[in-house]
């Protein structure tokens, strides 16, 4: 398995029709992250760029996990490359005690 950033530039007006598919973008999201596939996801504080780090075999894999997403086919513009490593520090929930 190889890891991938993908960068996806977002269209300057956001339409309604855009919009109303974050939900299913969020969903979809938290889906691959569940699953190990997609381990980061990022959006520039102008909303311009969407970043995100996968796991895949390879970028036909990626170009093909992107398809499932919502809001690929309203990008700009898509590039998929692959990574030496990613380096990330691991943030965890803090442990509850129930006593």
């Amino acid at each position: 398995m190889q890891q991938y950033m993908v960068t996806m530039r977002c269209p300057e007006i956001l339409t309604e029709e855009f919009v109303g598919l974050i939900p299913e973008q969020r969903a979809k999201v938290v889906e691959f992250m569940a699953r190990g596939i997609l381990t980061s996801y990022s959006l520039a504080h102008d909303r311009s760029i969407l970043w995100g780090t996968f796991v895949a075999n390879s970028e036909a894999d990626v170009r093909d996990i992107l398809r499932r997403f919502p809001l690929t086919n309203y990008m700009e513009s898509i590039d998929v490359r692959p990574l030496m490593f990613h380096n990330v520090m691991n943030f965890a929930m803090p442990q509850f005690s129930l006593n």
